[in-house]
């Protein structure tokens, strides 16, 4: 009889690859504390507060229209990305989008991140390291400051 524990749960996420103990451990990053991989949490909380932000913005001045607040999102996060390294919510919670080697991301690198983003699907398409489509694409990931 087959069970839970020899198929593991969908809940525990994607199993570790070559050995690797926490995300990011093949990419140099530490396991906690500042560097380290921003776990899914934070990661949600900060993407519910720029939404909530951005959904203020679109009641004020567009009657909260769907696509404006689509629109306020994606200006923000390459604005903020592009500059800074991190949005609202991301400082708020200390975190940076930053290149492997870490350094902030840049322009370029927000502005592809961001669209993908809006996307929604290739957040979800997450490696071991738990960096989704959208930050392998330009080679960033998120991580604790």
């Amino acid at each position: 009889m087959v069970n839970r524990g020899d198929i593991g749960s969908w809940m525990e996420g994607p199993p570790p690859s070559n050995g690797q103990q926490w995300p990011g451990q093949r990419l140099g990053r530490p396991e906690s504390g500042p560097g380290s991989i921003a776990r899914f949490g934070p990661r949600a909380a900060a993407l519910l507060i720029d939404w909530l932000i951005c959904s203020l913005a679109s009641a004020a001045f567009f009657g909260y229209d769907s696509f404006a607040t689509l629109y306020i999102f994606l200006a923000e996060q390459i604005l903020l990305v592009g500059f800074f390294g991190y949005s609202i919510g991301h400082r708020f919670l200390r975190m940076q989008v930053q290149t492997l080697d870490g350094r902030p991301a840049g322009y370029l690198t927000a502005v592809i991140r961001s669209v993908l983003l809006c996307l929604v699907i290739p957040v979800f398409v997450i490696d071991a390291d738990q960096r989704g489509l959208h930050d392998r694409a330009r080679g960033t990931g998120l991580f604790r400051i």
